[in-house]
């Protein structure tokens, strides 16, 4: 698990892909970390250190399916909610692809005061959540395995969600991506600290 401590009232808990805590999920928890928040970042995979390489990602995919599961990812999170949730006034949950989707069944837990999902596609097999808290879902302007526009329809009809759709690809927001793109990626980083700012003034 990835914690890094700036005393703050605020704890962002980031959730990763299915490759683990790699490169890019270092990064994104060294930027809220600039930011002054707490961030913390549990691996997910059960029994592996090592981040998968992104040119294993049928492997990872497998290997998350098999041995984790949406469930059972969003159990581990909710008890780290749990558990640290005294020792803040504020707790975020940022969560990319699969830990988007992981994100957003969260998003009905106690002590969980905001969500943020970037290109979660399989939050389409879990529409009938409804939020308790604000979420803000970004999502790329295409995916291959389903329309992006009917899903974006069917999560904003909850009054909590909000959703933007990026010029881009799924991936963007990754440095290490061959889908990356700076443009979308720090923009919609800085619709996300303005998320939580605005959360936090509410």
């Amino acid at each position: 698990m990835i914690h890094i401590q700036n005393n703050s009232d605020t704890v962002i808990i980031v959730v990763h892909e299915i490759y683990g805590i790699n490169d890019h999920i270092i990064g994104v928890c060294n930027r809220f970390a600039e930011e002054e928040y707490d961030v913390l970042c549990p691996n997910l995979l059960t029994n592996r250190q090592a981040p998968f390489n992104y040119n294993e990602e049928p492997m990872a995919y497998h290997y998350f399916i098999q041995n984790v599961g949406f469930i059972l990812a969003q159990q581990q999170v909710e008890e780290l909610v749990l558990r640290i949730r005294e020792q803040y006034r504020y707790c975020f949950i940022v969560g990319y692809s699969i830990g988007a989707t992981i994100a957003w069944l969260c998003s009905q837990s106690k002590g969980v005061c905001g969500i943020v999902g970037f290109y979660g596609s399989r939050i389409r097999d879990y529409k009938a959540i409804k939020p308790k808290c604000p979420v803000l879902l970004f999502f790329p302007k295409t995916e291959e395995n389903f329309d992006v526009d009917l899903l974006m329809q069917d999560v904003v009809v909850n009054k909590n969600v909000r959703v933007v759709k990026a010029n881009a690809l799924h991936g963007f927001a990754d440095p290490w991506s061959r889908r990356y793109c700076k443009e979308a990626g720090e923009k919609l980083f800085a619709k996300t600290i303005d998320f939580i700012d605005g959360q936090r003034e509410n």
